[in-house]
């Protein structure tokens, strides 16, 4: 570093030569030492491990179980704090503890602070007695200043008895201090030396490179994740070796944020619905009722939600929902103790393909509790079986119902889609209307014909979506439920520029279709007429078409290109249903909502067989006008395009207008028909439909919250990992939940919840955007959609969204392959293999070993091997898939194997994992910590005879333990002997750490 040159010779001195001539760092470098690692926050500025050697019981006829716990105060602080613990080593004299006692940043530790090891027997752990054999002291200085960095202390009893001796070994000061030496100089307060200033924007580029992604001090993660626990563990490996484990827990501020968004959005929803009810216009009487009935059903679960979102608003409590509170009403949507559970090892032997290797290795899982409708109770059974209840009512009322059409499910899946078509593409050819119109005024050719081009296809789509039979008996079903039309049988009132439509419409087609009139009409009328509603809509973009043409041939220098390529090219495809029909002027401002205005005699001089589309003026005073007369047709006449020399948007505009008049005709009149027929179907249930609803997006709330979470710290994880990036917009995101709910009592019906909330987030994409600042509120996510699809935007900072592929940069949706495998493990489990049924957990397993089956054959199709982080497993996907299959089909009471290989696959192929019980504290802290323990053997080599007092070390002292106190207040997982029984060996936690808690 060349301001290191510049400062003296002794910033270049080796760091063997601080050593050379004395055993003790200088004051400089235990600074240095204590102050913390810029390039990697989360690793401690102090770790040592500790062992005990001949502890002395006052009974001879047992050794000790023994653990030590860990104080320290620093002056001029008067009292000591406890800091950490070991785990219990039960019946030795020499026990060497796994858990490593690590000081991190926020400790503020420093040169003078006092550490004070107490070692403790425990006589029963079950009852958590207990007395200290002996204790010893040491400052931090001592430790640092040894050239070893190991301490052998001597343990002295109260009565100043020896009873043992500790050593204290600090792991990495060597190495850590000469790293930092080489990058930084001393800060200010270290001997009078002054630090090299960095650039802020330098060193947030370089962290998008660092594999590893801290929780704490990331710009994007500390942003969504905060209240972060931290635990250090040193496990042995086969190779004589040491693991270094970092496990950390944090809880998301999206666990409010999400629920208030979402609640916004089913707001807006519904509150939709109700307007788009009262757009009908006037129903006769029968319908009317109904229709009120059902606004009032709307208004009632539109005041429960406002009540919600008042509620979420004005809570102020931590940002996670403890168990204890799963069932409060003002918090229902919110997840229950939602947490990514991370650990991160630093493996030298590790397997790394990316382009930056690191030994460094991090595993995230999303915990949370079952996401289900606790405040609505579970009597009734859980969604599963309400939406099966609610299909069969919905049968039953059509059967029972004296409507004249019944509509089958079909039809309103597609009376949805239409909608949503219509809503999307009317807004679409409006702004491309626009553009057309802005083009014109900057005399743009390309421009022109590009836009031109887009405003073709987005007309036409919508125009194809409006040509279908359902349409048409939907209008013809509203038009009968008109109050004029029991008294429509007299003759269609007319004029000579409009006629309003009525309900008898036999004389009026006669009248309208001239020697084409029909002996009988009856019902065909009103197709005939949707017909030449939207064919009006056709004609009117090829108006603009040939005006266009006409445009762009005057201002080009003759070609040999033939004249009218350009409507040519944006008239060609597939002939349409309205071709060569007379096109009928539609005056859209009409008085009635269903008004026509007789079209004129077709012009001798018109180049094409049927009547074009004329243009109404754009003034509003003139909106119920008469079309153009021919005097002013563009086929050789005088033009608007003459009329206005030079002036392209004088010649567009009045076309453009009366191509967003009639398509926003046709659109309401098309959507107000399906919200009819939506309003005939659901009418029978809409009571039960709304309280189901209800519920699915009580649970939908909790499920989407921790998928968000979920999919936050994947991308940000393998946001250098270029094969990862390309299977996200590729095949989308696998996720794969963990259940540990039983089938019987309650938990069968939140199974049920939790199944439907699961395979509901297949409506869910993600769209990464560029953050539009850097602060926290700039990078959380923004939900949009309805309940019939919602996507999620996730802000990234500039200097992470550069480094995404192009795909995902402009904005292609990424979609999400939800899979969810269930195995009980508690007593109920037993009670329900033995008495009750386990007929939908199988049902579960099986329909998502399909799914993970089908998304893994997508992988094989379209992307290499070498797209899948590497693993030491000998065992290949193939052979996994084909295990996990054996092991779904099979029989077997409590079969965990099923999670074990649901779990490493999702892990292989670059899923997101989530893990839960009824309240993701006890069951959820057993299955996270095995599968932690589990890919330290697998993955990286640790010894397999510490594999059990690792396991009770993490459960004993790790996170999940302290988050049983962030639940319930205590330290104690809600288990007691007898259940404990029943559960699978591997699934117990270790005595004293259980007990009678509440839940």
């Amino acid at each position: 570093m060349a301001g290191g040159r510049e400062c003296g010779p002794r910033m270049q001195r080796p760091w063997s030569v601080y050593r050379a001539s004395t055993l003790e760092l200088s004051n400089e470098m235990i600074g240095l030492a204590l102050a913390g690692n810029n390039q990697d926050p989360d690793e401690p500025v102090l770790e040592f491990s500790v062992a005990c050697t001949d502890l002395l019981t006052p009974s001879l006829d047992r050794k000790p179980n023994s653990f030590v716990a860990v104080s320290c105060t620093t002056p001029p602080q008067p009292f000591w704090t406890k800091h950490a613990q070991t785990e219990i080593i039960e019946g030795t004299s020499n026990p060497i503890f796994l858990s490593s006692i690590a000081f991190f940043q926020e400790s503020n530790i420093n040169q003078q602070t006092q550490v004070k090891l107490a070692v403790y027997d425990v006589k029963d752990r079950s009852q958590g007695t207990m007395y200290m054999l002996g204790s010893a002291l040491f400052p931090v200085k001592e430790l640092l200043q040894e050239k070893s960095h190991k301490l052998e202390l001597e343990l002295r009893s109260a009565e100043n008895q020896r009873v043992g001796s500790v050593a204290v070994a600090a792991w990495q000061m060597e190495e850590r201090t000469d790293q930092r030496l080489s990058i930084s100089r001393h800060p200010d307060g270290i001997n009078r030396r002054t630090m090299l200033p960095v650039d802020e924007s330098l060193a947030e580029s370089m962290g998008v490179w660092i594999k590893y992604a801290s929780l704490c001090k990331d710009t994007l993660l500390r942003s969504v994740f905060g209240g972060t626990m931290s635990r250090m563990y040193r496990f042995p490996t086969t190779d004589g070796n040491h693991l270094r484990v970092l496990e950390q827990m944090s809880e998301s501020v999206l666990s409010l944020n999400v629920p208030r968004q979402f609640i916004k959005l089913l707001l807006e929803e519904d509150a939709s619905r109700v307007c788009e009810l009262e757009e009908l216009g006037e129903l006769s009487p029968c319908w009317e009722n109904l229709r009120r009935q059902i606004v009032s059903q709307y208004q009632t679960i539109i005041l429960t939600y406002q009540e919600t979102l008042s509620d979420l608003n004005d809570y102020r409590g931590p940002s996670f929902k403890a168990s204890t509170l799963k069932a409060e009403r003002k918090l229902e949507f919110m997840p229950t103790n939602l947490h990514v559970q991370r650990m991160r090892v630093h493996d030298e032997l590790g397997f790394d393909l990316t382009p930056n290797p690191s030994p460094e290795h991090t595993y995230d899982v999303v915990t949370v509790g079952a996401p289900a409708a606790h405040c609505q109770g579970f009597k009734n059974s859980g969604l599963r079986k309400l939406i099966q209840k609610f299909e069969e009512a919905k049968k039953h009322s059509a059967l029972s119902s004296s409507q004249s059409i019944v509509y089958i499910p079909q039809d309103v899946v597609r009376a949805k889609e239409i909608i949503a078509h219509i809503n999307t593409l009317k807004t679409q050819v409006s702004y491309y209307a626009e553009r057309l119109s802005r083009a014109a005024k900057d005399r743009s050719a390309c421009g022109l014909e590009r836009t031109l081009a887009i405003l073709a296809d987005k007309t036409r789509q919508l125009v194809t979506v409006c040509d279908c039979k359902l349409l048409a008996s939907a209008i013809q079903a509203l038009n009968a439920a008109r109050p004029e039309y029991i008294a429509s049988k007299a003759s269609p009132s007319a004029d000579s520029e409009q006629v309003v439509l009525r309900n008898d419409q036999d004389t009026l087609l006669a009248k309208w279709s001239g020697s084409n009139s029909r002996s009988s009409l009856q019902v065909d009328w009103h197709e005939e007429e949707w017909e030449k509603v939207w064919v009006n809509v056709d004609k009117s973009l090829e108006c603009i078409i040939e005006r266009v043409d006409k445009l762009l041939q005057k201002d080009q220098v003759p070609s040999d290109s033939s004249p009218g390529s350009t409507q040519t090219d944006l008239q060609g495809g597939a002939p349409r249903k309205g071709d060569g029909r007379a096109a009928f002027w539609i005056n859209p401002g009409g008085v009635s909502q269903d008004s026509l205005s007789l079209p004129p005699p077709p012009s001798s001089s018109s180049s094409s067989s049927s009547s074009p589309l004329r243009p109404s003026s754009p003034s509003p005073s003139s909106l119920n006008a008469r079309p153009p007369s021919p005097e002013r047709d563009s086929h050789g006449s005088p033009g608007v395009e003459e009329a206005y020399p030079g002036e392209w948007s004088e010649a567009l505009y009045p076309l453009l207008t009366t191509l967003t008049e009639c398509v926003a005709m046709m659109s309401d009149t098309a959507k107000r028909s399906m919200v009819f027929l939506l309003m005939q179907d659901s009418a029978p249930t809409i009571a039960m439909d709304l309280s189901l609803q209800y519920r699915r997006d009580v649970v939908f709330c909790q499920t989407l919250t921790a998928l968000i979470c979920g999919f936050i710290i994947k991308l940000r994880n393998r946001l250098r990992d270029d094969g990862f990036l390309r299977q996200l917009h590729t095949i989308g995101l696998l996720a794969q939940f963990e259940s540990l709910l039983s089938t019987y009592g309650e938990e069968l019906a939140m199974l049920e919840d939790m199944s439907v909330g699961i395979m509901d987030l297949r409506n869910v994409t993600f769209k990464v955007t560029q953050a539009t600042g850097n602060s926290a509120p700039d990078m959380l996510p923004i939900i949009t959609g309805n309940r019939d699809g919602f996507n999620v935007r996730i802000p990234l900072p500039g200097t992470m969204f550069d480094v995404l592929p192009r795909e995902i940069q402009s904005g292609m949706l990424l979609r999400v392959q939800p899979v969810h495998f269930n195995v009980g493990i508690n007593e109920q489990q037993t009670l329900a293999e033995k008495f009750g049924d386990t007929s939908l957990q199988e049902i579960i397993n099986l329909e998502s070993l399909s799914r993970l089956n089908s998304y893994y054959e997508q992988f094989k199709e379209v992307l290499p091997e070498d797209c899948l982080p590497r693993s030491r497993s000998q065992t290949c996907l193939p052979e996994l898939l084909r295990f996990l299959g054996q092991n779904v089909h099979a029989r077997k009471n409590k079969n965990v194997d099923v999670l074990w290989q649901a779990a490493e696959i999702c892990r292989r192929l670059n899923g997101v994992r989530f893990t839960s019980c009824k309240s993701a504290k006890d069951r959820t802290a057993m299955s996270v910590t095995l599968e932690q323990c589990l890919i330290l053997q697998h993955e990286h080599g640790m010894a397999p005879q510490v594999f059990t007092q690792a396991l009770d070390c993490m459960r004993s002292e790790g996170c999940r333990r302290e988050n049983t106190v962030k639940n319930v207040g205590s330290r104690k997982y809600a288990f007691n002997s007898l259940q404990l029984k029943a559960f699978p060996k591997h699934y117990r936690p270790p005595d004293g750490t259980y007990g009678k808690v509440e839940t």
